[in-house]
């Protein structure tokens, strides 16, 4: 019975890498975007007075919220709010003089306009106002954890830097 039990709740996370793309997978969702739409990927770091310190996550920024909002499974999109509210948590403690209270941006609802002047609502808007926020405080518009990577955070962001710099 635990055996059965434990199959069942494994989660699977993985990614594909193509020359055109790459994606997330998980049972929830996936979320995908295209290389020419990133900008940076880097290892996130937490900042202070000068000082950086590593943080076990993968900075992802985007030229573009547009296409990724649009095509991200809602479940994920939950979940990115979710998991990644610790790297906004942190970021604010640790800024020198925060512009934001932590509840007025934690879940910013306010409608967001994109760079195609769509206007979005709701759990789409509240991502894309994360993003914005996380881009300000962080350097990056969404992570990957440490913990979804089969290896080294360090061999991922270069796996993802050549795929990148292959399809340019």
């Amino acid at each position: 019975m635990l055996l059965a039990t434990r199959y069942f709740n494994t989660s699977t996370i993985s990614f594909t890498l193509t020359f055109m793309h790459c994606q997330f997978h998980s049972h929830y969702g996936g979320w995908t975007t295209t290389w020419h739409n990133i900008a940076h990927i880097g290892h996130a770091t937490l900042g202070s007075q000068g000082w950086h310190s590593s943080l076990p996550w993968i900075g992802i920024r985007l030229k573009s919220y547009d296409h990724f909002i649009q095509t991200i499974c809602p479940r994920v999109a939950s979940r990115i709010l979710l998991e990644q509210r610790i790297l906004l948590v942190m970021a604010l403690k640790h800024s020198d003089s925060p512009n934001y209270q932590l509840e007025d941006i934690l879940f910013d609802d306010s409608p967001f306009i994109t760079q195609n002047g769509e206007q979005l609502l709701g759990l789409q808007a509240m991502l894309a106002n994360r993003m914005r926020y996380n881009r300000e405080l962080l350097g990056f518009d969404f992570f990957i954890a440490n913990d979804a990577l089969d290896r080294p955070i360090n061999d991922f962001i270069g796996l993802l830097r050549r795929y990148k710099a292959a399809a340019a």
